[in-house]
Protein backbone atom coordinates (compact mmCIF):
# COMPACT_ATOMS: atom_id res chain seq x y z
CA UNK A 1 0.00 0.00 0.00
CA UNK A 2 1.15 3.33 -0.26
CA UNK A 3 0.57 5.92 1.61
CA UNK A 4 0.79 9.47 3.28
CA UNK A 5 0.35 11.92 6.68
CA UNK A 6 -1.31 15.35 7.97
CA UNK A 7 -0.64 16.88 11.70
CA UNK A 8 -0.43 16.82 15.61
CA UNK A 9 1.79 15.38 18.37
CA UNK A 10 2.25 17.81 17.01
CA UNK A 11 1.70 20.40 19.69
CA UNK A 12 1.90 24.02 18.19
CA UNK A 13 4.61 26.10 16.85
CA UNK A 14 6.93 23.15 14.68
CA UNK A 15 9.88 23.82 14.29
CA UNK A 16 11.65 23.56 10.49
CA UNK A 17 14.55 21.05 10.75
CA UNK A 18 18.16 22.64 9.79
CA UNK A 19 18.50 19.99 7.24
CA UNK A 20 15.76 22.13 5.09
CA UNK A 21 17.48 25.08 3.47
CA UNK A 22 16.62 28.64 3.84
CA UNK A 23 14.38 29.94 1.02
CA UNK A 24 16.17 33.51 1.14
CA UNK A 25 19.15 31.58 -0.34
CA UNK A 26 17.14 30.31 -3.27
CA UNK A 27 17.72 32.08 -6.85
CA UNK A 28 14.07 33.25 -7.61
CA UNK A 29 11.82 31.22 -10.33
CA UNK A 30 8.93 31.47 -11.75
CA UNK A 31 6.79 27.47 -10.96
CA UNK A 32 6.90 25.13 -13.38
CA UNK A 33 3.96 23.75 -14.93
CA UNK A 34 2.95 19.45 -14.17
CA UNK A 35 0.22 19.22 -17.11
CA UNK A 36 1.44 15.64 -16.29
CA UNK A 37 -0.08 15.38 -12.79
CA UNK A 38 -3.80 14.44 -13.46
CA UNK A 39 -6.62 14.25 -10.41
CA UNK A 40 -7.59 10.58 -11.63
CA UNK A 41 -3.74 9.62 -10.68
CA UNK A 42 -3.74 11.46 -7.41
CA UNK A 43 -6.72 9.45 -6.74
CA UNK A 44 -4.51 6.28 -6.69
CA UNK A 45 -1.83 6.55 -5.44
CA UNK A 46 0.12 9.86 -5.33
CA UNK A 47 2.84 9.56 -3.52
CA UNK A 48 5.05 8.61 -6.77
CA UNK A 49 3.65 12.14 -8.33
CA UNK A 50 4.84 13.75 -4.91
CA UNK A 51 8.63 12.25 -5.30
CA UNK A 52 9.07 13.94 -8.47
CA UNK A 53 7.32 17.09 -8.11
CA UNK A 54 9.67 17.59 -4.91
CA UNK A 55 12.50 17.23 -6.64
CA UNK A 56 11.86 19.11 -9.71
CA UNK A 57 10.64 22.14 -7.21
CA UNK A 58 8.89 22.55 -3.81
CA UNK A 59 6.20 24.16 -5.57
CA UNK A 60 4.25 23.65 -9.02
CA UNK A 61 1.28 25.38 -11.21
CA UNK A 62 -1.32 22.20 -12.13
CA UNK A 63 -3.78 22.81 -14.24
CA UNK A 64 -5.64 19.94 -13.73
CA UNK A 65 -6.16 21.30 -10.22
CA UNK A 66 -6.19 24.71 -10.95
CA UNK A 67 -3.82 25.75 -8.24
CA UNK A 68 -0.43 25.63 -7.10
CA UNK A 69 0.80 22.79 -5.29
CA UNK A 70 3.30 23.03 -2.62
CA UNK A 71 5.10 19.91 -1.66
CA UNK A 72 7.93 20.28 0.57
CA UNK A 73 8.21 20.14 4.11
CA UNK A 74 10.17 23.54 4.55
CA UNK A 75 7.31 25.23 2.20
CA UNK A 76 4.58 24.17 3.90
CA UNK A 77 5.39 24.47 7.21
CA UNK A 78 6.34 28.69 6.35
CA UNK A 79 2.78 28.76 4.90
CA UNK A 80 1.19 27.39 8.10
CA UNK A 81 3.37 30.13 10.42
CA UNK A 82 2.72 32.90 8.31
CA UNK A 83 -0.89 33.58 7.74
CA UNK A 84 -0.62 37.88 6.67
CA UNK A 85 0.84 36.14 3.75
CA UNK A 86 -1.00 32.83 3.05
CA UNK A 87 -4.79 33.66 3.81
CA UNK A 88 -7.35 30.58 4.77
CA UNK A 89 -10.24 32.77 3.46
CA UNK A 90 -9.85 31.81 -0.25
CA UNK A 91 -11.69 33.09 -2.89
CA UNK A 92 -14.17 30.67 -4.40
CA UNK A 93 -13.56 28.29 -1.64
CA UNK A 94 -14.82 24.37 -2.55
CA UNK A 95 -15.01 24.22 1.29
CA UNK A 96 -17.21 27.26 1.94
CA UNK A 97 -19.65 26.08 -0.91
CA UNK A 98 -20.21 22.48 0.31
CA UNK A 99 -20.22 23.65 3.92
CA UNK A 100 -20.22 26.99 4.32
CA UNK A 101 -17.89 29.59 5.98
CA UNK A 102 -16.51 27.73 8.65
CA UNK A 103 -12.81 28.58 11.18
CA UNK A 104 -11.07 26.81 8.89
CA UNK A 105 -11.61 29.07 6.08
CA UNK A 106 -10.98 31.90 8.47
CA UNK A 107 -8.22 34.30 9.59
CA UNK A 108 -7.73 36.03 12.76
CA UNK A 109 -9.48 37.55 14.73
CA UNK A 110 -12.73 35.96 13.17
CA UNK A 111 -10.82 32.22 13.35
CA UNK A 112 -9.98 32.41 17.21
CA UNK A 113 -13.88 33.48 17.75
CA UNK A 114 -15.22 30.30 16.49
CA UNK A 115 -12.20 27.99 17.57
CA UNK A 116 -12.71 29.56 21.51
CA UNK A 117 -16.47 27.95 21.34
CA UNK A 118 -15.20 24.48 20.76
CA UNK A 119 -12.92 24.94 23.66
CA UNK A 120 -14.86 23.44 26.83
CA UNK A 121 -15.72 20.59 25.17
CA UNK A 122 -12.48 18.88 23.39
CA UNK A 123 -10.02 19.90 25.78
CA UNK A 124 -7.81 17.16 27.56
CA UNK A 125 -9.75 17.13 30.64
CA UNK A 126 -13.26 17.28 29.41
CA UNK A 127 -12.00 14.11 26.92
CA UNK A 128 -10.40 12.42 29.90
CA UNK A 129 -13.65 13.36 32.63
CA UNK A 130 -16.32 12.67 29.73
CA UNK A 131 -15.24 11.31 26.16
CA UNK A 132 -13.21 8.67 27.53
CA UNK A 133 -15.78 6.98 28.94
CA UNK A 134 -17.68 7.23 26.07
CA UNK A 135 -15.39 6.24 23.55
CA UNK A 136 -14.81 2.40 25.53
CA UNK A 137 -18.41 1.93 25.08
CA UNK A 138 -18.60 2.41 22.00
CA UNK A 139 -15.20 0.73 21.14
CA UNK A 140 -16.80 -2.30 23.04
CA UNK A 141 -20.00 -1.97 20.98
CA UNK A 142 -18.41 -2.36 17.26
CA UNK A 143 -15.87 -4.64 18.28
CA UNK A 144 -18.74 -6.95 19.23
CA UNK A 145 -20.47 -6.11 15.82
CA UNK A 146 -17.35 -7.18 13.93
CA UNK A 147 -16.52 -10.36 15.90
CA UNK A 148 -20.06 -11.33 15.06
CA UNK A 149 -19.61 -10.93 11.47
CA UNK A 150 -17.07 -13.13 11.96
CA UNK A 151 -13.62 -13.57 9.71
CA UNK A 152 -13.65 -11.92 6.57
CA UNK A 153 -15.21 -9.01 8.22
CA UNK A 154 -14.08 -5.94 6.65
CA UNK A 155 -12.51 -3.95 9.11
CA UNK A 156 -12.90 0.08 7.94
CA UNK A 157 -17.20 -0.45 7.39
CA UNK A 158 -17.47 -2.93 10.02
CA UNK A 159 -15.79 -1.23 12.44
CA UNK A 160 -13.36 1.87 12.69
CA UNK A 161 -16.45 4.03 10.41
CA UNK A 162 -19.36 3.09 13.04
CA UNK A 163 -17.12 3.43 15.99
CA UNK A 164 -15.65 6.80 15.11
CA UNK A 165 -19.24 8.01 13.92
CA UNK A 166 -20.59 7.12 16.82
CA UNK A 167 -18.25 9.23 19.01
CA UNK A 168 -18.57 12.05 16.71
CA UNK A 169 -22.48 12.14 16.61
CA UNK A 170 -22.44 12.43 20.69
CA UNK A 171 -19.43 15.21 20.96
CA UNK A 172 -21.70 17.08 18.13
CA UNK A 173 -24.83 16.55 20.37
CA UNK A 174 -26.94 14.84 17.63
CA UNK A 175 -29.18 13.57 19.56
CA UNK A 176 -31.91 13.20 16.99
CA UNK A 177 -29.42 11.29 14.31
CA UNK A 178 -28.20 8.16 13.80
CA UNK A 179 -24.48 7.27 13.44
CA UNK A 180 -25.39 6.51 9.80
CA UNK A 181 -26.89 9.64 9.87
CA UNK A 182 -22.80 11.05 10.17
CA UNK A 183 -21.22 8.86 8.23
CA UNK A 184 -23.45 9.63 4.99
CA UNK A 185 -23.41 13.39 5.57
CA UNK A 186 -19.23 13.34 5.93
CA UNK A 187 -18.55 11.63 3.09
CA UNK A 188 -20.93 13.24 1.03
CA UNK A 189 -19.84 16.74 2.59
CA UNK A 190 -15.92 15.95 2.28
CA UNK A 191 -16.76 14.67 -1.19
CA UNK A 192 -17.80 18.60 -2.28
CA UNK A 193 -14.77 19.49 -0.63
CA UNK A 194 -12.80 18.07 -2.58
CA UNK A 195 -14.39 18.14 -5.84
CA UNK A 196 -11.41 19.47 -8.06
CA UNK A 197 -13.58 17.66 -10.77
CA UNK A 198 -16.33 20.11 -10.14
CA UNK A 199 -18.33 17.10 -10.64
CA UNK A 200 -22.37 18.25 -10.70
CA UNK A 201 -23.43 14.90 -8.97
CA UNK A 202 -20.51 15.47 -5.97
CA UNK A 203 -22.12 18.90 -5.22
CA UNK A 204 -25.78 17.99 -5.34
CA UNK A 205 -25.01 14.90 -3.07
CA UNK A 206 -23.29 17.47 -0.59
CA UNK A 207 -26.10 20.04 -0.96
CA UNK A 208 -28.84 17.51 0.21
CA UNK A 209 -26.28 16.86 3.17
CA UNK A 210 -25.91 20.02 4.22
CA UNK A 211 -29.95 20.79 4.12
CA UNK A 212 -29.99 17.80 6.41
CA UNK A 213 -27.59 18.83 9.00
CA UNK A 214 -28.97 22.13 8.81
CA UNK A 215 -32.36 20.94 9.85
CA UNK A 216 -30.41 18.77 12.32
CA UNK A 217 -29.25 21.63 13.87
CA UNK A 218 -32.10 23.78 14.30
CA UNK A 219 -34.10 20.85 15.72
CA UNK A 220 -31.39 20.62 18.47
CA UNK A 221 -30.62 24.14 19.71
CA UNK A 222 -33.65 24.56 21.63
CA UNK A 223 -33.19 21.40 23.05
CA UNK A 224 -30.08 21.69 24.55
CA UNK A 225 -30.43 25.03 25.76
CA UNK A 226 -32.63 23.34 27.77
CA UNK A 227 -31.19 20.01 28.87
CA UNK A 228 -27.14 21.12 28.21
CA UNK A 229 -24.51 18.08 28.33
CA UNK A 230 -20.92 17.79 27.21
CA UNK A 231 -21.73 18.26 23.34
CA UNK A 232 -20.45 21.11 20.63
CA UNK A 233 -23.96 22.21 19.87
CA UNK A 234 -24.72 22.43 23.26
CA UNK A 235 -21.88 24.35 24.34
CA UNK A 236 -22.55 26.47 21.05
CA UNK A 237 -26.48 26.76 21.71
CA UNK A 238 -25.33 28.97 25.50
CA UNK A 239 -23.03 31.25 23.04
CA UNK A 240 -24.23 34.39 21.60
CA UNK A 241 -22.78 33.18 18.55
CA UNK A 242 -24.68 33.48 14.95
CA UNK A 243 -26.42 30.48 13.28
CA UNK A 244 -24.20 30.06 10.23
CA UNK A 245 -21.31 30.28 11.76
CA UNK A 246 -22.64 27.29 14.28
CA UNK A 247 -23.68 25.33 10.54
CA UNK A 248 -20.78 25.85 9.01
CA UNK A 249 -18.32 24.67 11.80
CA UNK A 250 -20.08 21.72 12.58
CA UNK A 251 -20.17 20.59 9.50
CA UNK A 252 -16.27 21.08 9.04
CA UNK A 253 -16.39 18.96 12.32
CA UNK A 254 -18.71 15.79 10.64
CA UNK A 255 -16.17 15.95 7.98
CA UNK A 256 -12.96 16.04 9.52
CA UNK A 257 -14.06 14.65 12.92
CA UNK A 258 -14.80 11.36 11.03
CA UNK A 259 -13.01 10.77 8.44
CA UNK A 260 -9.65 11.73 10.03
CA UNK A 261 -9.90 9.08 13.19
CA UNK A 262 -11.51 6.43 11.01
CA UNK A 263 -8.67 6.65 8.56
CA UNK A 264 -5.80 6.75 10.73
CA UNK A 265 -7.14 3.91 12.83
CA UNK A 266 -7.80 1.77 9.71
CA UNK A 267 -4.71 2.97 8.31
CA UNK A 268 -2.64 2.54 11.21
CA UNK A 269 -3.90 -1.27 11.90
CA UNK A 270 -3.11 -2.28 8.22
CA UNK A 271 0.64 -0.87 8.91
CA UNK A 272 0.80 -2.59 11.83
CA UNK A 273 -0.50 -6.18 10.46
CA UNK A 274 1.69 -5.55 7.56
CA UNK A 275 4.49 -4.94 9.95
CA UNK A 276 4.82 -8.19 12.18
CA UNK A 277 7.45 -7.28 13.93
CA UNK A 278 6.14 -3.69 14.88
CA UNK A 279 3.14 -5.22 15.37
CA UNK A 280 4.30 -7.55 17.75
CA UNK A 281 6.68 -4.76 19.22
CA UNK A 282 3.15 -2.76 19.73
CA UNK A 283 1.80 -6.06 21.37
CA UNK A 284 4.56 -6.68 23.67
CA UNK A 285 4.76 -2.75 24.97
CA UNK A 286 0.95 -0.88 24.47
CA UNK A 287 2.65 2.55 25.19
CA UNK A 288 3.74 2.14 21.85
CA UNK A 289 0.30 2.63 20.15
CA UNK A 290 0.89 6.79 20.54
CA UNK A 291 3.91 6.33 18.33
CA UNK A 292 2.24 4.57 15.81
CA UNK A 293 -0.78 6.40 15.62
CA UNK A 294 1.59 9.57 15.07
CA UNK A 295 3.57 7.43 12.72
CA UNK A 296 0.71 6.77 10.68
CA UNK A 297 -0.33 10.21 10.10
CA UNK A 298 2.86 11.27 8.64
CA UNK A 299 2.97 7.91 6.34
CA UNK A 300 -0.72 8.79 5.38
CA UNK A 301 -2.35 12.00 6.02
CA UNK A 302 -6.03 11.66 6.13
CA UNK A 303 -5.95 15.22 5.09
CA UNK A 304 -3.47 15.15 2.45
CA UNK A 305 -4.19 19.01 0.84
CA UNK A 306 -5.64 21.88 2.22
CA UNK A 307 -6.12 25.59 0.24
CA UNK A 308 -4.52 28.84 1.08
CA UNK A 309 -4.43 31.71 -1.07
CA UNK A 310 -1.54 34.60 -1.04
CA UNK A 311 -2.43 38.19 -0.21
CA UNK A 312 0.41 39.69 -2.41
CA UNK A 313 3.07 39.11 -4.92
CA UNK A 314 5.59 36.94 -3.10
CA UNK A 315 8.29 34.60 -3.31
CA UNK A 316 8.04 30.85 -1.60
CA UNK A 317 11.19 28.52 -1.68
CA UNK A 318 12.58 30.45 -4.71
CA UNK A 319 9.48 30.34 -6.28
CA UNK A 320 7.52 33.66 -7.66
CA UNK A 321 3.94 33.61 -7.14
CA UNK A 322 1.65 36.62 -7.84
CA UNK A 323 -1.03 37.92 -5.43
CA UNK A 324 -4.14 36.06 -4.78
CA UNK A 325 -2.47 32.75 -6.13
CA UNK A 326 -4.44 29.86 -5.09
CA UNK A 327 -2.25 26.85 -3.12
CA UNK A 328 -2.89 23.47 -2.60
CA UNK A 329 -0.54 22.92 0.81
CA UNK A 330 0.36 18.85 0.15
CA UNK A 331 0.61 17.57 3.46
CA UNK A 332 1.21 13.87 2.01
CA UNK A 333 4.17 15.53 0.32
CA UNK A 334 5.27 17.33 2.95
CA UNK A 335 5.25 14.74 5.50
CA UNK A 336 7.45 12.63 3.18
CA UNK A 337 9.95 15.26 2.45
CA UNK A 338 13.46 12.96 2.20
CA UNK A 339 14.85 16.58 3.50
CA UNK A 340 13.92 15.73 6.58
CA UNK A 341 12.56 11.90 7.37
CA UNK A 342 14.64 9.22 6.89
CA UNK A 343 13.76 6.89 4.33
CA UNK A 344 9.68 8.16 4.51
CA UNK A 345 8.21 5.89 2.24
CA UNK A 346 8.49 3.28 5.12
CA UNK A 347 6.14 2.97 8.04
CA UNK A 348 8.51 2.91 10.72
CA UNK A 349 7.04 3.40 14.31
CA UNK A 350 10.72 3.49 15.99
CA UNK A 351 11.93 6.22 13.32
CA UNK A 352 13.75 9.69 14.89
CA UNK A 353 10.78 11.64 16.74
CA UNK A 354 10.61 14.86 14.10
CA UNK A 355 7.47 17.33 13.94
CA UNK A 356 5.06 16.46 10.79
CA UNK A 357 3.07 18.51 9.30
CA UNK A 358 -0.71 15.71 9.64
CA UNK A 359 -2.64 17.99 12.16
CA UNK A 360 -1.86 21.73 10.56
CA UNK A 361 0.36 24.48 12.68
CA UNK A 362 0.16 27.95 13.73
CA UNK A 363 -3.45 28.97 14.43
CA UNK A 364 -5.25 26.68 12.47
CA UNK A 365 -3.36 23.82 14.74
CA UNK A 366 -5.82 20.81 14.56
CA UNK A 367 -8.70 21.77 17.28
CA UNK A 368 -9.90 17.99 16.89
CA UNK A 369 -6.16 16.66 18.02
CA UNK A 370 -6.64 15.42 21.07
CA UNK A 371 -10.23 13.39 20.60
CA UNK A 372 -8.53 12.04 17.51
CA UNK A 373 -5.45 10.78 19.85
CA UNK A 374 -7.96 9.66 22.98
CA UNK A 375 -10.27 7.36 20.49
CA UNK A 376 -7.97 6.40 18.02
CA UNK A 377 -4.18 5.82 20.15
CA UNK A 378 -5.21 5.18 23.66
CA UNK A 379 -8.79 3.23 23.64
CA UNK A 380 -9.26 1.40 20.17
CA UNK A 381 -5.73 0.27 19.17
CA UNK A 382 -4.70 -1.43 22.80
CA UNK A 383 -8.19 -2.62 23.51
CA UNK A 384 -8.59 -4.40 19.38
CA UNK A 385 -5.03 -6.08 20.01
CA UNK A 386 -5.89 -7.07 23.35
CA UNK A 387 -9.20 -8.98 22.49
CA UNK A 388 -8.07 -9.84 18.84
CA UNK A 389 -4.38 -10.77 19.20
CA UNK A 390 -4.19 -13.00 16.27
CA UNK A 391 -5.79 -10.74 13.94
CA UNK A 392 -4.54 -10.44 10.34
CA UNK A 393 -5.66 -8.88 7.32
CA UNK A 394 -7.67 -11.45 5.23
CA UNK A 395 -4.92 -13.09 2.68
CA UNK A 396 -8.07 -13.81 -0.17
CA UNK A 397 -9.41 -10.58 -0.36
CA UNK A 398 -6.47 -7.99 -0.77
CA UNK A 399 -7.01 -4.36 0.65
CA UNK A 400 -7.32 -1.24 -0.97
CA UNK A 401 -6.46 2.57 -0.18
CA UNK A 402 -7.58 5.49 -1.99
CA UNK A 403 -7.47 9.79 -2.23
CA UNK A 404 -4.94 12.60 -2.06
CA UNK A 405 -7.13 15.09 -1.21
CA UNK A 406 -8.09 13.17 1.81
CA UNK A 407 -6.90 9.41 1.46
CA UNK A 408 -7.58 6.55 3.76
CA UNK A 409 -8.69 3.05 3.15
CA UNK A 410 -11.43 1.71 1.11
CA UNK A 411 -11.87 -1.83 1.61
CA UNK A 412 -9.80 -4.00 4.51
CA UNK A 413 -11.26 -7.10 5.41
CA UNK A 414 -9.61 -9.05 8.44
CA UNK A 415 -9.47 -12.78 9.80
CA UNK A 416 -8.63 -13.72 13.17
CA UNK A 417 -8.10 -16.96 15.16
CA UNK A 418 -11.43 -17.70 17.28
Amino acid sequence: MSQTPTTCPFTGALAVPSAVSSPSTLPVREAPTADWVKIKDLYENPFPIYQRMREESPVHWVPDVNRYMVTSYSACHEIEQDEARFSADERNSLMKRSMGHSMLRKDNPEHQVDRDSYGATLRPATIKKHWNEIFAANHRKYLDQLIARGPGADFVWDYAAPYTAENLRLICGFHNSTQQDLQRWSQTLIDGTGNYADDPEVWARAEASSAEVDAAIDEMIPYLAAHPDYSLLSNLASMPIPLEAIRANLKMTIGGGLNEPRDVLATTVWALLSNPAQRDAVLRDPSLFARAFEESVRWVAPIGMYPRETTQELVLEGVRLPAGARLGVVLGAANRDPQVFSDPEEFNIFREKKPHLAFGGGVHFCAGTWIARAQVAQIALPELFRCLPHLKLDPQSPSTDAGWVFRGMTKMPVVWDN
